[in-house]
């Protein structure tokens, strides 16, 4: 199904002319749609992709019925595109005009989902990666992912990232507190985790070469902050995804004193 959204931004005050909606659109105002795992049990605190908290803009949210963890990473990993495209066209039909997502690990999916809808796609905070390399020729990007060994090189490439001898990876997914979120643990000690990501930032950030950090997991960035004063280092994540796709879409006309 083709959707055309219409652009436009209705200044309070400014004339309004002819108006349209998409077919099936029935809410309004959404720049960024953002998929996430429906069965999954642990604390989403401020700084979580799905904690509406997060945003000073609205975000729609919508979960991949049915899918868990063990089917989107990990050994147990099944083809789950099917029911990862169907969500992204309900966010489109919904009239997002970008989507994202609420796990690194989508990114598997990213660039065949990518290329069948009509509204910018970008499925993985990994996606980032080429541009931070171009941003910092010669320096070492520091990623730290939810699970290292689910890291694999098809994900990456699926993101863009086919060169990754500038990457150090490293992965929690041994971390007493923020194992919670993969095992479904319904709490976790949120300075334990905080303390968890920020060791395991300073460890590969220990390399001098390293010039950035990016943050593969969207329950990662509430620790961003305590990571960047940590390392002293430009920190990238799922936030930062959000934040460029919906400065994309939401241009304003600007106003002011010549």
């Amino acid at each position: 199904m083709s959707v055309t959204l219409p652009y436009g931004y209705l200044a309070a005050g400014a004339p309004i002319g002819e108006v349209s909606m998409a077919p099936a659109q029935v809410v309004a105002g959404y720049p960024v749609g953002v998929i996430y795992i429906e069965d999954v049990w642990y604390p989403m605190v401020p700084g979580n992709v799905v904690n509406a908290s997060t945003w000073d803009f609205p975000v729609l949210l919508k979960p991949v019925r049915g899918l868990d963890i063990p089917a989107l990473f990990g050994p147990d990993r099944v083809d789950v595109s099917d029911i990862v495209l169907e969500a992204c066209r309900e966010l489109e039909e919904a009239g997002v005009r970008a989507i994202s997502s609420a796990c690194g690990f989508f990114g598997r999916y990213h660039q065949q989902i990518a290329a069948k809808m009509q509204v910018p796609v970008a499925l993985s905070s990994l996606v980032q990666i080429p541009w931070i390399s171009s941003l910092m020729p010669g320096r070492r990007i520091a990623v730290l992912t939810a699970d290292s060994s689910s890291l694999a090189p098809e994900l990456l490439a699926s993101c863009g990232v086919t060169d990754t001898s500038r990457l150090v990876i490293g992965g929690l997914q041994d971390a007493p507190q923020f194992s919670a979120i993969l095992e479904g643990r319904g709490s976790f000690d949120n300075e334990g985790v905080r303390d968890e990501v920020v060791a395991l930032a300073r460890e590969l950030c220990a390399d001098p070469a390293v010039g950035a950090v990016l943050l593969e997991c969207s329950d990662l960035p509430p620790y961003a902050a305590a990571i960047q004063a940590a390392v002293s280092l430009p920190v990238f994540d799922f936030t930062t995804l959000v934040r460029w796709l919906r400065n994309a879409v939401t241009q304003r006309p600007y106003a002011g004193w010549v």
